[in-house]
């Protein structure tokens, strides 16, 4: 019983470390990142990892809105 409760928590926990985020530009594009955008403050950048698990990275400023999936 105690093995089913540490299995289901862990596909919980993987679950929410892959959630999807989309990023809406202020030109109007959407980007999909996998996993939460940071923002880094010392670049005013947000990183984030993109479909194919590549990490990149747009400027703040670009930015309008992030939603969850």
């Amino acid at each position: 019983m105690r093995l089913l409760a540490v299995l289901a928590l862990s596909m919980v926990l993987a679950a929410c470390s892959a959630s999807q985020y989309i990023m809406s530009t202020n030109e109007g594009q959407m980007i999909t990142s996998y996993g939460k955008p940071k923002l880094d403050d010392d670049t005013g950048m947000y990183q984030y990892k993109d479909e194919k698990g590549k990490k990149m990275s747009i400027a703040k400023d670009q930015v309008v809105q992030i939603i969850e999936r």
